[in-house]
């Protein structure tokens, strides 16, 4: 199952874009956060609705595909620069000898995060978002039929790195791991809620840094907690392997 060439891509057209695109967006509208428009007459038409709902059934879908095939999916979300890939790719090279992965990686452009799993010939494909700022759920599904996962395997989604509009997209995952630094202010738990609220796994990485930096890792699960108490942290190194074996054993214990 291993790639043999250069990882598959998927394009993601958005309004304006003038790519040539091997999927084309299920439904059409500019992505403005609040998802509104104003007409002549100053009456607000609420899209959000239409769009949350779209993705909904897409994600129900998305959720029965993995059930049937008892593939374990996991969204993970993150700010650019946490450490995402890294983790990601660290995990992929520890534990490939013993789990099966597909990765889907989310960028708005570029092949570089995919080129760097497939280096570790696991399957990948990646999808380009152009202008959207998140995946969605019929995105996860197009790049899923390339991929073909084998049943009892483990689905890893690299999200589009920031912790707003990702929060609102359910992909038919069965986790999300939303990642921070140490690089980062400990107050992000609070400062984007909706992603902690709607995650169940924080992973903390870089701790190797913490005695250069004025982070304060019991803060910030503190802040967590009260976004959300359910969740399990985990605190990491990515570059030192530090806290990543407590990680691996969490992995592996979902997918037997």
């Amino acid at each position: 199952m291993c790639n043999t060439s250069t990882p598959n891509t998927i394009i993601i057209s958005s309004p304006g874009d003038a790519n040539v695109n091997s999927h084309h967006h299920g439904h059409e509208h500019s992505h403005s956060h609040d998802h509104s428009h104003i007409d002549g007459h100053g009456r607000v038409i609420e899209l959000g609705k239409d769009i949350m709902q779209f993705n909904d059934v897409g994600a129900a879908r998305n959720r029965g595909y993995f059930d049937a095939k008892e593939v374990i999916a996991l969204n993970l979300v993150s700010s650019p620069g946490s450490g995402k890939t890294s983790i990601l790719e660290k995990t992929l090279t520890e534990l490939k000898e013993e789990l099966n992965f597909y990765v889907i990686e989310g960028d708005q452009q570029t092949m570089n995060d995919a080129d760097r799993i497939d280096a570790l010939n696991i399957p990948v494909v990646q999808v380009n978002t152009g202008a959207l700022c998140h995946l969605e759920s019929d995105m996860v599904y197009e790049a899923v039929k390339k991929l073909n996962p084998k049943s009892k395997s483990v689905l890893m989604i690299e999200n589009v790195g920031n912790l707003v509009c990702p929060s609102k997209f359910n992909l038919g995952e069965d986790y999300r791991v939303v990642i921070i630094s140490t690089t980062e202010g400990d107050d992000k738990p609070i400062k984007y809620p909706d992603m902690f609220e709607g995650s169940d796994i924080c992973i903390i990485n870089k701790i190797d840094l913490l005695p250069y930096l004025s982070f304060d890792v019991e803060k910030a699960k503190d802040y967590a907690r009260k976004v959300n108490p359910k969740l399990k942290f985990f605190e990491v190194s990515a570059i030192t392997g530090q806290g990543m074996d407590e990680w691996y054993k969490w992995l592996k214990s979902i997918e037997s």
